[in-house]
Order: structure tokens, then sequence, then C-alpha cells
């Protein structure tokens, strides 16, 4: 019989076809990997059925998809949705009071089914908080990734100017950091993406256990982002452009990401605004989400959106940025070819990247990359070697390896080159997938499958 997984992956926004990438600050590269990695598994010989557990939203806002209790992702894969707290979606740090509604009808599901999961894999700290209860009520082993850690990003946050009660406001960050640590006290494993991550943002919590982590880092779908064009996908991608850019076939500087201020977009436009090299050589192109009415976004969006209006003002950037207001999905593949074929770079400018996907993405299409050394692009360069690093917290630095990195053609090449064989040799989803099974089993046949901890009230946890 072949093994039976349950994913956890709670606020809602995901479905089978059309990510809505960028909608807000929770769909963002973390919701693309765990659908890709729920596909995946499914595809298996050695996995029987994998269920992805999220929130059922009904929202007039919204599509209809995320209202459906039961959606097939493939043959032996399904996203099951369950209603819990309002009807309306919410984002999630304001989903909190409401998870323990879902534990109890998780629990009850699970007891009702035939046989319980092989182990639950919660994403997020919200997921892991159920997770860990449900692991522990029914004695299921259970496997966490925080994705992005809350005692990292309040740090980062205090680093920007901001100050507790604003973070504690905006973020919940207390519950959030809780719910990690009491993620860590009933985890048997944690899967990271990165080294750092284990090393340096995992460790800064009490209740985390080193032999718990083990890295796998994501996979890339090779079938989309490769360097194989489709007949006319570059004047598609032309026509995106056109509105904006009075030279379209200078050499693009393309960042794609959400519009939250971790990204740190509005630093990458100051860094092209202020340097006349980069202006006289480049065109800067952002790829940030859908918005298409502002008044739908949400604060933290509203707030970079009109930051990136007021610099690309201040700098008289008219005909030199792009940021279109919508994009498909499956335009980002050509977008990266694009850029790739002007000998473009991809830039992430970001303050702290768990990991990183669209860094994969990118160097699969042949395009190299130019990012912020916190976090996965130093395991990405490490192993690709297709491009500079920089501290993201330094405009000058910032600005100097952007002027650097596209000023030597013959390089580009090597770093072209460099990141299509990296990525076929260390980052494809079959090496992903055979890793994670392998992992997952050797870990559940050494050990019992009780926690390695007793489960801790979230009450009881300070979030210092």
């Amino acid at each position: 019989m072949g093994l039976k997984l349950l994913h956890l992956h709670l606020h809602g926004l995901i479905r089978s076809h059309d990510l809505e990438l960028g909608r807000d600050s929770d769909t963002g590269g973390q919701t693309l990997y765990v659908l890709e990695l729920v596909k995946e598994l499914a595809a298996s010989l050695e996995v029987d059925q994998v269920d992805l557990v999220t929130r059922l939203i009904q929202d007039r806002r919204l599509a209809s998809d995320y209202s459906r209790p039961r959606e097939r992702i493939a043959p032996s894969a399904n996203i099951i949705r369950i209603p819990f707290g309002p009807k309306r979606y919410l984002r999630k740090e304001l989903l909190w009071p409401y998870l323990d509604q879902l534990v109890d009808q998780l629990i009850d599901q699970l007891k009702q089914a035939k046989t319980l999961p092989d182990w639950i894999h919660a994403h997020y700290a919200d997921a892991g908080y159920v997770g860990a209860l449900v692991s522990s009520r029914l004695g299921i082993p259970f496997v966490f990734t925080g994705h992005s850690l809350g005692r990292e990003k309040k740090r980062r946050l205090l680093e920007s100017g901001m100050d507790h009660l604003q973070i504690e406001n905006t973020y919940s960050i207390s519950r959030r950091i809780g719910a990690e640590e009491l993620a860590l006290a009933n985890a048997n494993l944690v899967v990271t993406s990165t080294f750092q991550e284990a090393n340096e943002q995992y460790s800064r919590y009490k209740n985390f256990v080193s032999k718990q982590a083990k890295t796998i880092p994501p996979g890339v779908d090779l079938r989309r982002f490769n360097t194989i064009s489709k007949p006319n996908e570059f004047e598609e991608v032309q026509d995106l452009f056109a509105p904006f850019l009075r030279k379209p076939n200078l050499p693009p500087l393309l960042a794609i990401s959400r519009a939250v201020r971790r990204k740190n977009i509005p630093a990458l436009i100051e860094a092209f605004g202020r340097s006349p090299l980069l202006r006289q050589k480049h065109n800067l192109v952002l790829i940030l989400g859908t918005r298409t009415d502002m008044k739908l976004l949400d604060k933290q969006q509203k707030d970079v959106f009109q930051q990136i209006f007021e610099l690309v003002d201040k700098y008289q950037l008219y005909g030199q940025v792009a940021y279109p207001k919508f994009h498909r999905r499956d335009q980002i593949a050509p977008i990266y070819r694009w850029a790739s074929k002007l000998e473009g770079l991809f830039v992430n400018p970001a303050l702290t990247e768990p990991f990183g996907l669209t860094l994969l993405e990118a160097a699969a299409c042949g395009l190299p990359m130019a990012a912020t050394d916190d976090g996965g692009p130093k395991d990405i360069l490490s192993s690709c070697r297709n491009g500079l690093l920089f501290d993201a917290t330094d405009l000058d630095v910032l600005q100097n390896t952007l002027e650097l990195a596209g000023s030597n053609k013959k390089l580009w090449q090597q770093w072209s080159s460099r990141g299509i064989d990296g990525i076929k040799k260390y980052y494809s989803w079959n090496s992903h997938v055979s890793k994670y099974l392998s992992l997952m089993k050797n870990q559940f046949n050494l050990s019992s499958t009780q926690s390695l901890a007793q489960v801790i009230p979230l009450s009881g946890i300070r979030a210092s």
C-alpha cells in the first residue's frame, strides 16, 4: 500500500489552476511551491493519496473556485476546503482566533477516515499551530516548514524603522512567533530550503533542535521554465510593456515579486533612478502582481505602490520603468526568456529571502541574477554561479552591483550558461521529490510516531 499524505496551507487563495500570485501579501512563492509539491508527490509511484487542506472562502470579490469544498488537482490529489471563521476572505494575520475551529473539524474528519495519513506537513506558522495540535491528538508524525519566520520578519521590520507596537498591530507577530515555537516543539522534522535558514533563522527559536532540521532545496518546473521559446511569445511580452518603455530593446532589470515591504522594490527604483549609467543602459521592469482596483489592495500594498509612483515622479523615469497592472501566470516564463534574449538581469532586492523560487525560474530560462545576500540566494549562487549578491540595506552597494553586473557581456554569457546547467543538476522536481520521500520514510521508520516534545499550549509560550 502506498503512502497517504496530508498537507496544510491555510489562507485559502490556492487552487489547481491560475494561481493568483501577488494578489496580496499571502500569495507568494510558497503558494506555488506547495501546489507543485502536492502535484509532484501525487505523480510518484510510492504515493497513493495526497490531500491539501485549506480554508473555504465565500466572498463575492473572489472567484467561486475558493468556495468549492473539494477540488481535484491530479488523479490522486485533492484540495480539501474547510470553512472556519467568517465566510469572507481574511489575510493570515486575522485568522488566529479561528484556528481552533479548524483543529476540531480536521480531527473529526480524520477520525472518520479508514486510515490516517502517514504524516502531516504544515506550511507556515498558522498551519504549524493546527498541525501540531492535530498531530498530538491523533499520534500522526508531524513535519513543519515555516517558509517565512516571524522572528526574522520582526528583526528586519525593526531595522527598517517600525516600532514594536506597529509590528504587533500589523502582523500579530507575537501570535505568529508563539505558533512557530509550538510547531517546533512538536515537529518530528523541520524541512528548510537552505542551510542559512536552519543555521541562522530557526536557531533563534528556543524550541528548535538542530537535529530536527533537514534541507531540501525546492524544485523548478523545467517543462515550463526553459530556454525554448514559443512562436510569437516575445511579441506578446513586448505588447505588455509597450505602453511604458520608450526604448523597449534595452536590456531589462527585471523584478518579479509581491508588492510588500520585505521585497524592497522602492530601493531598487531608487538605485536605478539615481544612476545615470543604469538609466542609459537598461530599462526597469517590475511585475508586482495585479492591481485591477487600487481600492481593493491592502494597506501595505497601497503604501508600496504609492512609494513606487512617487519615485518614478522624483527621478522622472517615464519611459524607462514598466509596471503593468495585470499579467497572466503563463506569461511569466516568456517574460524571463524575453529578458534573457535582451541580455538583461533578474533582480531580487528583498531585505531577506527565505529561498527565492523566482531566482530558479529565471536561471532555468537563461537569465542571470543580482540578488540579496540574505537567505536563499546564497545557496542558489553557490550551486549555479550565475550572478552577484549584494547587501539590500545599502543603496550604494545595490547600485554598484547592478552597474557591475550589466557591464560585461562575456561574463553575462557565462552566468547564463551556468544557471541553466545548475538548475538542471540541483533543482529539478524529480530530485526534490526523491529526496523528500526518502527523508520522510527513513525518519519515520527510525523514530516513534510520537512527537519529540510534549505539546506546549500556545498561551504558555512567550514570543519575545
